[in-house]
């Protein structure tokens, strides 16, 4: 027995939230979130970027490739080494893998806890190579063509 197909309104099977309580929320995430083409500015304006960017990988991931500039600090070892590595008057961003990753959520959750001020950066790392972003590797540093499904075509941002 097959079920029979979806309708329109089961695509949104519980009541939207009232405005202000869903413009909390957006801006309650919009504190703990940023995404790899912000983060990408940011690292590209002349001067200080705001904050330092932590790459929560292992070793064997940090040299396969990662964001130039970004501090390695596998989250294992955030609680022994964070103070050493990091200023805690310096906002941290962390990334990981990418989306199916939450490593890079454990690194902030890891990090606030010392108390550090924390963002974690969407997509990670496989947006970072995604969006046409150049990394480095052991091997050097690297750029791939902007994948059209995840950076628009011929310009420079999405526009949002």
């Amino acid at each position: 027995m097959t079920s029979p197909a979806p309708s329109a309104a089961d695509a949104v099977r519980t009541a939207y939230a009232p405005p202000a309580e869903s413009a909390a929320y957006f801006r309650a995430s919009l504190r703990f979130h940023t995404d790899v083409s912000d983060v990408a500015a940011a690292l590209a304006a002349d001067g200080d970027a705001g904050f330092v960017l932590v790459d929560s990988r292992s070793t064997t991931a940090w040299d396969q490739g990662h964001v130039p500039g970004a501090v390695h600090l596998p989250t294992a070892l955030v609680p022994e080494q964070a103070a050493r590595l990091l200023d805690r008057d310096v906002p941290v961003v962390t990334y990981c893998w990418g989306p199916g990753c939450n490593g890079a959520a454990r690194a902030a959750l890891a990090l606030a806890e010392l108390g550090y001020r924390v963002k974690e950066m969407l997509g990670g790392f496989e947006y970072w190579v995604r969006e046409g972003f150049a990394f480095e590797t052991w091997e050097g540093d690297e750029r791939r063509p902007a994948d059209p499904l995840t950076a628009p075509a011929g310009a420079e941002d999405c526009g949002c």
